[in-house]
């Protein structure tokens, strides 16, 4: 009887043996217009999708503290109407009838519109995106309407303690500058915010020369230029402000609190770390995921795991273009809260005695694989080549991503313990029902 065992048994004993070819990096081409956009195209010809990003430089990084707010209001009011869509029923439906995706989001350093549709709507995700960023309307009625739903979102934070407490480690280790507030900016600043100073903003941050367009799929570039040539190829450059340069707080360590009666205290510690282009930024990265950032990571087998303290526990790093934290985050019985503190300054402690080659090849192994299976997206790809251009003129391929990330030793993991883990940089944040922090910044030590 023919069968599938049968079947294996004869292919493993044929002499010739067909290798797995190995798939290639996912291949990119840029082109500069004499505008000053830059436009990024990665074929993906397997796919069925197309992604679609216009990545612009403007974020809370770019704002004054009377500004503060401001970028990501102008996201919100690119959807309330545009010259060729009068209203934000005409955009959504445009994308929504098609089955794709369209959204966007601002960030300290860049704000982004994206959509993702099926192959044949290309031209469509490209119209749409071009006419949001260049020619929204700024309705004055609109515009008002808007800025009640930003005000309800910033209030939607403020009952969030978990967001409450990343905000305030933030302005703990950059004070009353763009990089430690809100990127939302805060009820006074977005009131304050008025129509004039929306046009002004736009018009100096929105030109092309201040734009990433990145598309993902089975595209051809000729194709994508043709479709960008009438719309933000046409544009005229203009002369963007840049961002606010960052100084870093230390004086450490430090200890800040909201007493809030919540079900659980919610704590942030967290430290300078390294800037984007920092040659141990890889390194750094690692070293979070090890330490906090699966399952299996230390945090988790020891703070969930073997002493049952909380549910949720992490760590994380943020590189930015002149600075960066490491930090861990962790949500917990108030009961347990300062005992919580205690062994989350064991595990950081811990790190000091340096990291098994062991332990290192895990977390490479983790890393790549969590990059590579993103890379199998068009939206994934998309987002990796827009946003890489918008921050650093740079894009890095996976492949060029894997090769530093196996360079990273044990040795470089302590260079980077010795030069993060400081406690005059350590900064702790709590918030839930406690009225003293005695008992939090009793073990604050490294």
């Amino acid at each position: 009887m023919h069968s599938l065992l049968s079947d294996i048994c004869y292919l493993l004993s044929c002499t010739h043996v067909t290798t797995i070819p190995t798939i290639p990096e996912t291949l990119y081409t840029k082109r500069t217009l004499d505008n000053g956009l830059r436009v990024i195209t990665a074929p993906m010809p397997h796919t069925r999708s197309v992604a679609v990003s216009i990545y612009v430089g403007a974020g809370s990084r770019y704002e004054t503290e009377r500004e503060a707010g401001i970028s990501h209001f102008i996201e919100h009011l690119c959807f309330k109407g545009t010259a060729k869509r009068p209203t934000s029923q005409e955009i959504s439906e445009t994308i929504d009838g098609v089955g794709g995706i369209l959204n966007a989001a601002t960030d300290r350093e860049y704000t982004v519109y994206y959509a993702k549709v099926a192959r044949p709507h290309l031209d469509l995700a490209v119209d749409v995106l071009s006419d949001l960023v260049q020619s929204p309307l700024y309705d004055s009625t609109e515009l008002e309407k808007e800025r009640k739903v930003v005000l309800e979102e910033l209030a939607s934070v403020a009952d969030s303690p978990g967001q409450q407490v990343d905000l305030m480690l933030d302005e703990m280790l950059w004070p009353g500058q763009p990089l430690g507030w809100d990127v939302g900016g805060t009820e006074d600043s977005v009131s304050g915010l008025t129509r004039a100073m929306v046009l002004e903003y736009s018009k100096r941050q929105y030109v092309p020369n201040n734009m990433v367009v990145a598309i993902a799929g089975a595209i051809d570039e000729d194709e994508v230029l043709d479709m960008l040539g009438p719309t933000l190829g046409s544009m005229a450059s203009g002369a963007p402000q840049s961002w606010f340069p960052a100084a870093d707080a230390d004086g450490g360590p430090r200890c800040q609190m909201l007493f809030k009666r919540t079900e659980q205290t919610h704590i942030a510690l967290g430290m300078h770390a390294l800037p984007l282009s920092h040659p141990d930024r890889y390194a750094l990265d690692l070293l979070s995921v090890l330490f906090g950032e699966s399952m299996s990571s230390r945090l988790f087998m020891e703070l969930r795991e073997r002493q049952g303290l909380c549910y949720d526990v992490n760590s994380y790093v943020s590189h930015f273009l002149d600075a960066g934290s490491f930090g861990v985050y962790a949500a917990v019985d108030p009961v347990n809260g300062s005992k919580t503190v205690g062994a989350l300054m064991n595990e950081l402690r811990r790190l000091k005695a340096g990291v098994p080659e062991e332990e290192l090849h895990k977390a490479r192994e983790l890393a790549k694989g969590r990059m590579l299976l993103r890379m199998e997206d068009t939206r994934s790809v998309s987002g990796w080549l827009g946003g890489q251009e918008i921050l650093s003129r740079e894009i890095k391929t996976p492949d060029d991503v894997v090769a530093r990330i196996d360079a990273v030793t044990p040795d470089d993991l302590s260079r980077v313990v010795d030069t993060v883990l400081r406690s005059e940089s350590l900064n702790l944040a709590v918030v839930g029902p406690h009225r003293s922090e005695r008992r939090f910044v009793a073990d604050l030590s490294l």
